[in-house]
């Protein structure tokens, strides 16, 4: 037959013949050591996040204790041990616990304010054209004005009290969850938006289903910058607030405190304000983050 040609090798000729060059010889591997072993008690201490953040908390507070103890003067730096027992003494007495109390009030209630806004507004954002440009437009007017700057038009709409107060909370949370939630959803792959689409899903369910649970880190990062925003707010809405109408925040606490020239309890209030604010990241926004994002495998 002319153009072929017969293959005319036994079988064994067509078998794949060895090649040396990708022959290697087993590495003996005893001297490498053990591939796994059991961590000894200081190798689990250091692999330990909550230990090693302790551990740099004691080093700050033990350079504030010597540092204070070396100027010798209370009322510009009292030392760590006077600071504690202040606010432990506060904190049995009572007078510490129901300041905090009166400020986690307002603020809660000025957070998921801010947060159902700043849901309505992304929802709206992400259904709709003009509703996208409405979200970019008031996001790039009022993100940049400071919560603070708004205390006297709430002096001037609401009055004195937790009204004024959940204003400038409000304002604060809003525009940071909204932005970062918008931007959320707008890196959501759009494999994933095709999906949701040909299932039929539109407006809430489609931004349920679909949106919030793909664009979730961003939503987190965004609630996390909207509740230290409002933290801060809060303290130094209540330090004008609280001067005013008395509504006995943490705010205030730090404010009589510095009128009565009393430095170490207003190192107390600030430790305060600085135990809730690692409470809350460390245990509240730390569980939530585990049980989502890591969980489903979005960040290392």
């Amino acid at each position: 037959m002319s153009g072929a040609s017969l293959d005319t090798r036994t079988p064994q000729s067509r078998a794949p013949q060895p090649r040396p060059e990708f022959e290697r010889e087993p590495i003996d591997a005893s001297g490498v050591g053990d591939v796994e072993r059991p961590l000894g008690f200081v190798e689990r201490l250091t692999n330990n996040d909550a230990v090693r953040r302790l551990a740099i908390l004691l080093v700050l507070g033990l350079i504030w204790e010597l540092y204070a103890r070396w100027i010798d003067n209370p009322l510009i730096l009292p030392t760590l041990g006077a600071t504690l027992t202040t606010f432990f003494g506060d904190l049995m007495n009572g007078v510490l616990i129901d300041r905090v109390a009166t400020s986690l009030r307002s603020l809660l209630l000025g957070y998921f304010s801010g947060i159902f806004l700043a849901a309505l507004f992304t929802t709206v954002a992400v259904s709709t054209r003009i509703g996208s440009d409405v979200l970019a437009t008031l996001t790039a007017m009022f993100n940049p004005v400071p919560a603070i700057a708004l205390l006297p038009l709430a002096l001037i709409w609401f009055g004195l009290g937790t009204p004024s107060l959940v204003f400038v909370i409000v304002h604060s949370v809003l525009w940071a969850v909204a932005l970062n939630t918008l931007t959320g959803f707008r890196s959501v792959p759009e494999t994933l938006r095709m999906s949701g689409r040909n299932y039929g899903l539109q407006g809430i369910r489609y931004v349920a289903l679909i949106l919030i649970p793909a664009a979730f880190p961003s939503i987190l990062t965004g609630l996390k910058i909207g509740w230290a925003f409002a933290w801060r707010t809060l303290i130094a809405a209540e330090l004008v607030f609280g001067v005013s109408s008395r509504s006995g925040g943490l705010g205030w606490y730090i404010f009589e405190a510095r009128s009565e020239l009393e430095t170490d309890r207003v190192f107390a209030g600030l430790l305060a304000v600085i135990l809730i604010g690692l409470i809350v990241e460390a245990v509240i926004f730390r569980f939530i983050e585990r049980r989502t994002v890591l969980r489903w495998g979005m960040q290392r």
